[in-house]
């Protein structure tokens, strides 16, 4: 009953935030036979097991390497480059190598000529509180991912197939080149990041700050939520897009600028503030998982008329009640789908009862991943 994988071996080389959701989100739509963490940290790779983000744990590269089909790098984005690099030589020539970092030129200069097939990427997903313990499936789901081909260089079916993973984790991609993306993000990523830390130190180094904190409102809390993330990460983001970066604070100051002129000029300032309200509410919105992270089972289904009939009636045969279903995706193999119980009995009942009908299931509770209901396969 199990649609074939995307890729037989996926490895995760970095189980933090974003390796750990793309570990979980693979193996609950079944990307994957199995998915192999790498990480330096036994405690991570003992967390990332038990909650079900990867199926096996490995603590260095080795020869194990040859049998990877995908090899997503997700460390931080100063060691992207030395961290592919020393992966290389146990990789098969077949391997595809692809990144998630949130600097692409440098990366993409860096292991695109290195012989290997290198896919630049990026999904735009993230969370102030990092570490695979916060990882989430749904973190991915609807996120746009950047995906930043070299011309003439990129491995065209290393591209189609990396384009075809992302987009069965939930996510969108987009091709842009890698100098094009860290001008962009430069402006939408690493500049607020730099707003953040200077609103803070205003508040911080003030001789009024206690009483300044106290006034704090919710805006002042939105506007510098990105400075609660973690300070290394955003550091070695931002130095590593410097030239862009600098071009944006470029221009950021003398917008700064343009509104200090026009402190004397009530309508004018008026026209500027009705304007920012017309361009923050076009930003799409990005919207997560439709299913509340509650009592979950994700189960793989071929693609063939009558298979949500034929869920639906073990179900109901067994007397579970369905709160939700989502469709996660469907490819010529087959896809997923997700369904929302009530309960825990409900969705150990209706586990077993999948399975009796011959379904692969794997589960998730109460925000965190639950048992694995129909066995790991």
């Amino acid at each position: 009953m199990r649609p074939a994988p995307l890729f037989d071996t996926v490895v995760v080389v970095g189980v933090g935030l974003i390796g750990g959701s793309i570990g979980l989100s693979a193996r609950q739509r079944f990307l994957a036979r199995r998915v192999v963490g790498l990480d330096l940290s036994p405690t991570t790779l003992d967390a990332a097991r038990g909650l079900g983000a990867i199926d096996e744990a490995q603590l260095k590269p080795g020869p194990w390497l040859a049998e990877a089909d995908l090899v997503i790098l997700a460390t931080p984005a100063r060691t992207l480059v030395p961290v592919g690099s020393a992966l290389l030589p146990h990789l098969a020539p077949h391997a595809i190598v692809t990144d998630v970092g949130g600097v692409k030129a440098p990366v993409v200069r860096g292991l695109s000529g290195s012989g290997a097939r290198f896919v630049g990427g990026h999904p735009m997903a993230g969370s102030e509180q990092g570490g695979v313990l916060n990882a989430d499936a749904a973190l991915l789901e609807n996120a746009v991912w950047a995906l930043t081909p070299e011309g003439g260089v990129t491995d065209e079916d290393a591209l189609a197939r990396v384009r075809e993973f992302v987009q069965v984790l939930g996510a969108r991609p987009i091709e842009v080149s890698p100098q094009l993306h860290d001008e962009l993000v430069a402006t939408v990523s690493h500049l607020p990041y730099l707003a953040a830390v200077a609103l803070t130190s205003l508040v911080a180094e003030d001789e009024d700050s206690e009483l300044l904190m106290l006034l704090a409102a919710g805006g002042f809390r939105d506007l510098t939520r990105v400075a609660s993330g973690d300070p290394t990460m955003s550091r070695d983001m931002v130095a590593g897009n410097a030239p862009a970066v600098r071009q944006a604070l470029g221009a950021y100051r003398r917008q700064l600028e343009r509104l200090e002129q026009l402190l004397d000029q009530p309508e004018e300032l008026l026209a500027a503030g009705e304007s920012a309200r017309l361009t923050r509410g076009s930003i799409p919105i990005v919207r997560r998982s439709l299913l509340p992270a509650r009592f979950e089972v994700v189960i793989a289904v071929p693609d063939r008329p009558g298979e949500l009939a034929r869920i639906t009636r073990a179900l109901g045969e067994a007397q579970v009640n369905v709160k939700d279903i989502e469709v996660l995706g469907v490819r010529e193999a087959g896809g997923a789908i997700r369904l929302a119980f009530e309960s825990l009995d409900e969705q150990e009942r209706g586990a077993a009862a999948l399975r009796a009908a011959g379904y692969e299931a794997r589960g998730r509770g109460n925000g965190g991943p639950g048992p694995d209901a129909a066995g790991h396969g």
